[in-house]
This record gives structure tokens, C-alpha cells and sequence, in this order.
């Protein structure tokens, strides 16, 4: 991570000056959770400004910080970083999980991955990653489209640097619109089934249909990776999907299992 960190920085200053959204004092998040001993990864859109700030926006401190900042660096551009601000923003992503996550946010990510005998916590041999490794003030459903393909632009090789890097076997994609970005970075188009036992109930209407999707990546913006990595991925976010009833969140866990028994148990 530590050697990702000097482009990450410099994406990240020069996003600052182009998208006011970027929230421009806060490190760049390229893992949560130690990239070099997981086997599995879950895939997100961005990271949430909540990994800096509490519910009324203002800067976490003390022992409810959970990624360093320009503050708490005691520094005040990105321009200053030296390699013992690198080092501390490095061990923070490496144990993440150990520190203070922000557990309302990964504990259903966490179920839905432990049929494979992985975990965030404990054993830490899963991590999750992001498309974006910067956190955005406004949720990104509320960027524009301009800025939200800049930020992919901007980002996109970083995640593939990542991956090849790494020994991650599997990766989960957490919705529709990390399938349909990851599909465009890689290249690769993913297969679609219609799952019926997700489906979202709704008092009005039909209910929202669940999909499964399933692939092998081997090339992440033109970055290969010198090896397959099996793609599994949903249509529902986890978190924000509105009625991700317990039973869907369930049955996306054992499909994962299932899928992945052959190499994982």
C-alpha cells in the first residue's frame, strides 16, 4: 500500500481542485482491511464520509478516528506528506478492522461473505475495496455523471495495481452499479441470472427483481493481473437498497457459498 500511496495523493490533490465534492482533507482509502493476507475482497463504489466525520459532519478525533487526515498528520497540504505519514495511513488501512470500524456498514458485508471462510475481523484474510479510493461529502447517487465517470477515470488503473498485487481469489461486487463499472474497467462482461428468492417485496406494485452475476476478470484497465479471479456480484446494495429483508441477505450468503465451495471449502 505504501507504495500506491504517492499516486493516490497526487489523484487525490488534483481531484480536490476539480470536483468540490472530493472531501479533500482526508487520506486516500486504498484498503480496508490488509490487502496482502486476503483471499476475498468485496468491491464498493466510494468510500462514505462517515470513515471521517460523525452523523453532524464533524471531523471524528481521538479514538473515533479511523483514517488519518491533514489534522491529525499535523500537516497541512497533501504536498508535505513524508514517508512516516505514508507509513501511518498504511498501518491504519492494513487494521482497519481492528481500530474502529464503521461496523454498521460491514457487518452485513461480513455475513454475506463468511460461507467462504473468510472474514474482515478475527482472521482477517478478506478485505474490501473501492472502485473510488476517496470519500465524497454527497452520497455518489447525488454527483453528476460528468463527475462521477472523472473520478472513475482518475481511479481505475490504482484498483488494478491493487489486485495484481495481491493473492485475492475472489471478488464481490456489493450492487448494480459496482457490477456495471467494474464490467466497464475490465472489459468483461459478466453473466446475469434472475433470482427469484431476492426479490424485494413492495406494498405498491411489483417488487424489485434480484439478479446474480457471476465472470472471471483478468485485466483491470488494461492492467493484467497474470491470473483469473472469479467475479460474484448482486443487484441489491447491501446497505442501501431500501427492504433488503434478512432472508435476501441470507440466501445472497449461501449462493456465494455455493459458488465458491470448490475453492474455498
Amino acid at each position: 500500500m505504501k507504495n500506491i500511496l504517492p499516486t493516490l495523493i497526487e489523484i487525490l490533490t488534483e481531484a480536490s481542485r476539480n470536483t468540490e465534492e472530493i472531501l479533500g482533507w482526508g487520506c486516500p482509502i486504498p484498503s480496508f482491511g490488509d490487502v496482502s493476507k486476503s483471499a476475498v475482497a468485496t468491491l464498493g463504489l466510494n468510500p462514505s464520509n462517515r470513515e471521517f466525520t460523525d452523523a453532524k459532519g464533524d471531523e471524528l478525533i481521538g479514538s473515533q478516528r479511523r483514517f488519518h487526515t491533514l489534522q491529525s498528520l499535523g500537516i497541512g497540504s497533501w504536498e508535505e506528506v513524508h514517508y512516516k505519514h505514508l507509513e501511518l495511513i498504511s498501518n491504519n488501512c492494513s487494521n482497519y478492522f481492528k481500530i474502529n470500524p464503521y461496523d454498521n456498514w460491514f457487518r452485513d458485508l461480513n455475513n454475506i461473505i463468511s460461507g467462504t471462510k473468510t472474514s474482515y475481523y478475527g482472521s482477517a484474510n478478506a478485505c474490501h475495496l473501492d472502485l473510488i479510493p476517496f470519500a465524497t461529502e454527497v452520497k455518489w447517487v447525488n454527483l453528476t455523471r460528468n463527475k462521477r465517470n472523472y473520478l472513475l477515470g482518475i481511479s481505475a488503473s490504482v484498483l488494478g495495481k491493487i489486485l495484481k498485487k495481491s493473492k485475492i481469489g475472489v471478488l464481490i461486487l456489493n450492487g448494480k452499479t459496482v457490477v456495471q463499472n467494474l464490467e466497464f474497467i475490465s472489459g468483461k462482461k459478466l453473466a446475469i441470472s434472475e433470482k427469484t428468492e431476492w426479490m424485494l417485496p413492495r406494498k405498491n406494485g411489483k417488487g424489485v427483481k434480484g439478479f446474480s452475476y457471476k465472470g472471471i476478470i483478468n485485466e483491470v484497465c488494461g492492467i493484467k493481473l497474470n491470473r483469473d479471479i472469479m467475479v460474484l456480484g448482486y443487484n441489491h446494495n447491501i446497505q442501501s437498497s431500501y427492504g433488503v429483508t434478512t432472508s435476501v441477505k441470507n440466501s445472497i450468503k449461501n449462493w456465494i457459498t455455493s459458488e465458491t465451495s470448490q475453492e474455498y471449502n
